[in-house]
């Protein structure tokens, strides 16, 4: 049996995803420095670092990624946060997950698949230039 978190905790959770999801970086680094993990997840399993490149915030996925944050960790639908990128036509954080380390390759759809489905030949070359 789980225990329900604390109000107080889900609001502080709410407002760390916010701040990911906004680009936030600053104020999100300082919540991460005082203790808060770098792979939070909330109830879908979107990390931050899912949240940041999804948004278009690539100064906040260097950030999380510096802090130790999984560059692959998928959501609870395989989804990883370099496919979201790639789905959102997001370059700079495409750029900024594959120099933290992130694998075109995971994921279900992967970075790869998600290119191949919508054209994007030029990052099938980057992902194969990898």
């Amino acid at each position: 049996m789980s225990e329900v978190p604390d109000s107080e905790v889900i609001e502080l959770a709410t407002k760390v995803f916010d701040l990911a999801r906004r680009g936030e970086t600053e104020t999100l680094a300082a919540y991460l420095d005082a203790g808060v993990p770098a792979d939070l997840t909330n109830d879908r399993g979107d990390t931050l670092v899912m949240l940041a490149a999804y948004h278009g915030h690539a100064a906040t996925v260097d950030a999380l990624l510096a802090r130790g944050a999984a560059p692959d960790r998928p959501n609870d639908r395989g989804q990883t946060p370099l496919a979201g990128a790639v789905f959102k036509g997001e370059g700079a954080v495409i750029r900024s997950l594959l120099a933290g380390g992130a694998d075109p390759g995971a994921g279900t759809p992967s970075a790869v698949d998600t290119a191949r489905m919508f054209g994007k030949t030029d990052l099938l070359e980057l992902f194969d230039a990898r």
